[in-house]
């Protein structure tokens, strides 16, 4: 995510083992098997931020989306699919989905019995107990007016489900995909996506990987998107409205979609954005090593205006979302997310500075490469003047950027303290044991996730130095340190 201004791993081989699992195992067995007993899920994954967030019991292997919006009447349908193997014996499960009305759900194709129990929980119990190992099946039927989020979380900006002048925006980040799909919507659950959305003839949608299939029917249009990649659901969009779109590849290969609103399409930042991108895209696996997606690209709003006003950015996966037209830092944070966010994800939200500390530094590294000022400078610059903080928030040196509390999670200081921090380990360590740690990190936990301890033990190994002080001073306590 671009800095606010102020106005369980999934490898991907568990698919195929699940697959096979289910085939050894064979139609499933009465809940009362006399050796069996099954259990409910557990109805969060107990993230220190959002501990109802997630749900036990299960991995999220792929999502079907099939939804439809029409902006006139604010209204959408939605029909998700979603294939998941248990990883207990389940008795019951839970789904995340925020107010939506629910129609129906099926389990491996049979009426199940469903109930709302809490703001977001949906709570499913099949005719019979989930197998552990078990691949199985979840349909959701559903509608409603998705409902945009706010508050102190992220600087009182709305985010999740935008309504726009034309269409809307999904900008999911940090809880908001169960505004508009029931999923396990917590970034240790990663799956592969589909996404296939009809609107109103006339309008596109935009969404994550490649536009796979596209047709119109009685005066609608309908767009698949697939993605595939493991992916975090807040990291899922669909841009629906009015877009100009072009498409090419960038130097390495890889294939580039780039859709900007028609009223911003002659700005000089909106026309240099596919470029940058494309330069971006190749350069930083330079730096980090391959592109972790089969795609890239961008979608540029025209959202910070009324009656939005939102001056903001989302790395949705394969191509980000900038509610304005980008300038290149920023093209260059929401590219750099691609590997540390989206391929590598924070493990818990206490750890989102892996993210946001890494874009920033990127920033700075970027520049760096390209004839401006070192990053040991700029952020030199930031150590003897902070930059300015919203009224109402903690001091910028105030926050302990690996674990900020959740009303602080995108405070400007785990960007720029936690990019600082990272320059700090890079003057400690050297610069080719610095990036090899970078990129050893980025591998070894490439389409999973991954905490600041993990982190600070792959440091020290790598370095072969204690760098307990350090980390100390600049992520796990607040006040200044003494010295840049």
């Amino acid at each position: 995510m671009a800095v606010p201004r102020f106005t369980h791993r999934l490898p991907l081989a568990v698919a195929a083992a699940a697959a096979a699992g289910a085939a050894a195992l064979g139609p499933l067995a009465p809940a009362a098997s006399a050796d069996l007993r099954f259990e409910p899920g557990a109805p969060g994954l107990g993230d220190p931020y959002f501990p109802d967030l997630g749900n036990g019991g299960y991995d999220v292997q792929r999502y079907h989306l099939k939804t439809g919006y029409d902006p006139d009447t604010d209204h959408l349908t939605g029909t998700t699919t979603i294939t998941a193997v248990a990883t207990r014996n389940l008795s019951r499960f839970n789904l995340d989905l925020y107010k939506l009305n629910v129609r129906s759900v099926r389990v491996d194709g049979a009426a199940a019995s469903f109930a709302r129990t809490g703001e977001r929980e949906l709570e499913i119990t099949p005719r019979r107990g989930l197998r552990e190992r078990r691949t199985f099946t979840v349909v959701v039927r559903y509608d409603g007016v998705p409902v945009t989020l706010g508050g102190s979380v992220v600087f009182d900006l709305p985010y999740g489900f935008l309504h726009t002048r034309d269409g809307a925006t999904i900008v999911g980040e940090p809880d908001a995909a169960s505004t508009w799909f029931p999923s396990n919507d917590n970034p240790r659950d990663k799956a592969y996506f589909t996404t296939e959305t009809t609107v109103p003839r006339g309008l596109q949608v935009i969404g994550n990987g490649h536009l796979v299939k596209r047709w119109s029917a009685r005066g609608e249009d309908t767009f698949v998107w697939r993605e595939d990649r493991p992916m975090a659901t807040y990291l899922a969009t669909a841009s629906i409205g009015r877009f100009n779109v072009s498409t090419t590849t960038t130097r390495t290969g890889i294939p580039q979609l780039d859709a900007v609103d028609p009223e911003v399409a002659d700005d000089p930042d909106s026309l240099a954005t596919p470029a940058r991108t494309t330069r971006a895209t190749d350069e930083l696996a330079g730096y980090f090593g391959a592109y972790p997606f089969t795609s890239t690209g961008s979608i540029i709003e025209n959202n910070a205006v009324p009656p939005l006003n939102v001056d903001n950015a989302l790395e949705t996966q394969t191509r980000p979302t900038y509610q304005k037209q980008p300038v290149e830092k920023g093209v260059v944070h929401e590219i750099s997310h691609q590997w540390f966010g989206n391929s590598v994800s924070a493990a818990r939200w206490k750890d989102v500075w892996l993210n946001e500390g890494f874009a920033l530094w990127t920033e700075r590294y970027w520049a760096e490469r390209h004839g401006g000022p070192s990053a040991h400078d700029v952020f030199k610059r930031d150590y003897d003047n902070p930059p300015p903080i919203p009224p109402g928030r903690p001091a910028f040196w105030d926050i302990t950027v690996a674990d900020p509390s959740r009303d602080q999670m995108f405070h400007r200081a785990v960007y720029f303290r936690g990019g600082m921090a990272l320059q700090a380990l890079r003057e400690r360590i050297g610069d080719e044991p610095f990036l090899r740690l970078v990129r050893t990190w980025l591998a070894d936990h490439r389409y999973g996730d991954a905490t600041t301890e993990e982190f600070e033990a792959l440091a020290e190994k790598i370095s072969g130095q204690d760098l307990d002080r350090l980390f100390e001073v600049w992520i796990h306590t607040p006040g200044k340190p003494a010295s840049w």
